[in-house]
């Protein structure tokens, strides 16, 4: 299955773009996801505005340069570069997400279903999960009615929500003091 890394937002929370990030011994978040990821998936592609700020080699799919920062625009960029007829993405800033979330929603995965998602106790994980090329023409009019509201449009899908236990796997990466307790985490220890 074709994965790809979202890392193309705003960053707002963080007050810098935290895809740009060092992360797990690597110079960007960005790198470390993509380093691991390749090791999962045979193929892994990163959604982003910009490939020129990224110091390292990938498959880089570029989001529409009149869309402002959405993971709408990064769908329909990713479904329309790739000739699969599903994906499995993960946004940038969970780097604790691993092989056997992976695993669970690619087992739960089957014809007939828009998405798989992850779920917690604290709600749904929309940019961890698989989306199915039948959603590309909703995407598309998303896109160019500028709304983002991917719960809504899991919501009204086929889609297939896949319950886990563990919150600390979905942890995301949006202030400094998350991302400091992720340095801490990784490292056991502070950073």
């Amino acid at each position: 299955m074709h994965c790809v890394i979202f890392a193309g937002g705003k960053s707002s929370r963080m007050g810098e773009d935290k895809s740009l990030l060092p992360f797990g011994g690597c110079s960007t978040l960005a790198q470390f996801q993509y380093n691991r990821l390749t090791k999962l998936f045979t193929h892994v592609s990163v959604s982003t505005k910009s490939a020129e700020k990224f110091d390292f080699e990938a498959d880089f799919l570029l989001d529409p340069k009149e869309v402002d920062y959405a993971p709408t625009a990064g769908f329909v960029s990713a479904f329309r570069s790739i000739g699969a007829e599903r994906i499995i993405v993960l946004s940038v800033d969970t780097p604790f997400v691993n092989d056997t979330v992976f695993q669970s929603l690619i087992d739960a995965d089957e014809k007939g279903l828009d998405a798989v998602i992850a779920r917690t106790a604290t709600g749904s994980h929309p940019l961890c999960g698989i989306y199915h090329r039948s959603l590309l023409e909703e995407f598309e009019r998303m896109l160019r009615e500028g709304d983002h509201r991917l719960g809504k449009l899991l919501g009204s899908s086929k889609t297939r929500y896949i319950e886990f236990e563990d919150e600390e796997l979905f942890t995301n990466l949006n202030h400094p003091h998350e991302y400091q307790e992720a340095l801490s985490r990784f490292y056991g220890q502070d950073k």
